[in-house]
């Protein structure tokens, strides 16, 4: 496909994010962002027997950092937690379907960084209740 096809899908879920919001409840959370640029991400969500039930996130920044994470949200909602750890920079890239500089390398795996932090630390708070 086109990249101004890409584009179109970017600005759309920028104008019109999906699961932008905190989870009421959420059993795992972590936020983080990318000093040089200043976006900015929180996810929150809900894990049940090792699956995510529900995600969400908040957020600002540019289109990238802010599509990436409405996508990676829609995504990852029903994968497992060893699935969404095994993501890489790969992945995001194939999802967003553009090719990035470095600069904007940052800000499209901010999403993906700060979900698989809090799925870590929710992995080591279960393994510390033990």
């Amino acid at each position: 496909m086109d990249e101004k096809y890409y584009k179109a899908i970017l600005q759309d879920h920028f104008k019109n994010p999906r699961n932008k919001k905190t989870v009421t409840g959420f059993n795992f959370s972590h936020m983080d962002d990318v000093p040089s640029c200043g976006d900015k991400i929180s996810i929150t969500g809900i894990i049940e027997k090792g699956v995510i039930k529900d995600l969400g996130f908040e957020g600002s920044g540019c289109v990238i950092s802010q599509a990436s994470a409405s996508m990676l949200t829609d995504k990852c909602r029903g994968m497992k937690i060893d699935e969404v750890l095994a993501m890489t920079k790969d992945d995001i890239l194939s999802m967003l379907g553009l090719q990035l500089g470095p600069n904007r390398i940052k800000c499209a795996l901010l999403a993906l960084q700060v979900l698989q932090k809090a799925l870590s630390e929710y992995l080591k708070k279960l393994e510390s209740s033990k």
